[in-house]
């Protein structure tokens, strides 16, 4: 065996799983690396430099993987790609298991890529009840939706959500800025040659925007759990807003990029059809639609019979079922062959 071969076992997880799942992972190797980023000089003294606004990469090879790597990104805190609410197997292991290779995106300015280029003051503000609303749990604090996948009874599982998350930056040079460095990720061939980022919240713009600002056909796909904000053309009579959430609006012959990439963008429990982000959702969809491209729109709840689906989906109680929906979809777009060559 490899010296670099890891072996995960997932009985020792701490909560019992289904025999399905209880499987070991065997990889050929795992790591990381940075990506992209600039360095600045000292004016006082030229000596001295200070490299920053990069991204982080962290890659989970199986033995014997597939061909598509996923990009597991999210804004505000990558502890619902790593694990369930409740701490049970999440969507990183769900996938290593069936052998895709994982890749956990930190884009520059957040979690491990957190050393700016520029200065920016934090202060404290009283976010827990916001995101109880934000991430659907319940229309207000703290009445929890009915039938929500969400460990209601369970302190802890409150706990370690509302300490997983980290300052966004939703501003829009830094949606730029990410999405740019994702990109370069992408056409750099680390993650190989075909590559499906997957996305919750708000990464969901930057990851069409990497789509658009790629300068190969690397990516894929793009399955986008609630994506708040979108790109639309400069012929569709849509206003940019100069903010970190959208509307992006781009030449038209960068958004026919979008009409490469299979796209899907999925939707959880509890929303109005008229809620803004589901109107936009629709728009970007019949654009992408219009000028030849594969986009849809999947509701867990109407069409995957999943109730109680909230904001990050991938994280709830029932995500080995929003899994087999992934699955569904890489299967679709023939993208679950395995690899005849090596990573790396």
């Amino acid at each position: 065996m490899f010296p670099q071969t890891l072996l995960l076992l997932l009985t020792t997880l701490p909560l019992a799983l289904s025999a399905r799942h209880k499987k070991a992972i065997l990889l050929e190797k795992s790591g990381g690396f940075h990506v992209a980023g600039s360095v600045l000089t000292n004016p006082q003294n030229r000596n001295m430099t200070l490299h920053c606004d990069h991204g982080y990469m962290e890659y989970f090879i199986p033995w014997k993987p597939r061909a598509t790597s996923l990009v597991m990104w999210h804004s505000a805190h990558m502890q619902v790609w790593q694990n369930r609410w409740d701490g049970g197997i999440g969507f990183k292991d769900l996938f290593l298991s069936r052998d895709y290779p994982v890749f956990l995106w930190d884009a520059p300015r957040l979690g491990r890529a957190n050393w700016g280029c520029v200065p920016y003051y934090y202060q404290p503000s009283y976010w827990d009840q916001t995101n109880f609303v934000g991430w659907q749990f319940g229309e207000r604090w703290p009445v929890w939706h009915e039938g929500v996948q969400f460990p209601t009874e369970n302190k802890e599982a409150w706990n370690q959500a509302t300490r997983s998350r980290y300052i966004e930056f939703d501003t829009h040079e830094n949606m730029l800025l990410q999405s740019h460095a994702a990109a370069v990720a992408a056409d750099s061939g680390k993650l190989g040659e075909s590559v499906v980022i997957l996305t919750n919240s708000v990464a969901g713009l930057r990851g069409q925007m990497t789509a658009v600002m790629s300068n190969t056909t690397n990516v894929k796909g793009i399955v986008a759990y609630e994506s708040y904000g979108y790109v639309y053309p400069d012929n569709a009579n849509i206003t940019e807003v100069k903010g970190g959430f959208g509307p992006v609006v781009v030449p038209l012959e960068d958004f026919k990029k979008l009409t490469k990439v299979k796209i899907q963008f999925v939707w959880g429990d509890y929303r109005k059809p008229n809620d803004t982000w589901l109107v936009q959702c629709r728009r970007a969809v019949n654009l992408i639609n219009l000028y030849g491209g594969d986009a849809s729109m999947l509701f867990l709840a109407e069409e995957a019979g999943l109730k109680g689906s909230t904001h990050s989906a991938m994280a709830d109680l029932d995500n080995d079922k929003v899994a087999e929906q992934l699955d569904k979809f890489l299967r679709k777009h023939k993208l679950d062959r395995h690899a005849s060559w090596k990573w790396f």
